[in-house]
């Protein structure tokens, strides 16, 4: 039983607990690597071929026009397969209510069917949004589990809330 662990995130500026503060990691990289330490799942972060800004204003005045209009953005690379996985966890962080649209396109580009989506969303106060039943659109043949909404400024501390999810 191999898993994977696929997930965007975003450095720069990011809005945590009221505030705009600048990441070097982003908040949703920091829960995958809790997950992969307590899983042994393989990694995949999931590139935009065209970067979000590091200003944060510009970042989500970006990600709300990608989701407007529906946006499918390119990512630079791919897993060459799925095939070998049979859990997939899925991280993200919230953007306007549900996944980034990059996240989109990866969801999109392979046939998930048969596998276990176990989305993790990282978010400072909105939760997993639509972004669960978004999944379940997406990839009608998966098995897509109950997600984990991390708030993102305390992602480093979230061990024992992602103890509880993976059981």
């Amino acid at each position: 039983m191999s898993q994977l662990i696929a997930y965007f995130s975003r450095t720069g500026e990011n809005y945590v607990n009221g505030a705009i503060r600048k990441l070097s990691i982003g908040n949703t990289e920091t829960a995958a690597k809790l997950i992969q330490s307590k899983t042994g799942a393989d990694m995949f972060k999931l590139v935009p071929l065209v970067s979000y800004s590091d200003n944060y204003n510009e970042c989500i005045e970006q990600a709300k026009d990608d989701q407007r209009r529906g946006a499918r953005p390119e990512l630079t690379s791919y897993p060459d397969s799925i095939e070998q996985y049979d859990t997939i966890y899925l991280g993200y962080p919230n953007y306007w209510g549900t996944m980034p649209m990059c996240v989109f396109t990866f969801l999109e580009h392979f046939d998930f069917s048969g596998k276990t989506i176990r989305p993790f969303c990282t978010h400072e106060g909105s939760g997993m949004g639509s972004s669960v039943g978004d999944i379940k659109k997406l990839c009608p043949d998966a098995k897509v589990e109950p997600g984990l909404a991390i708030h993102g400024a305390k992602a480093d501390k979230a061990g024992s809330d992602i103890d509880k999810w993976l059981k």
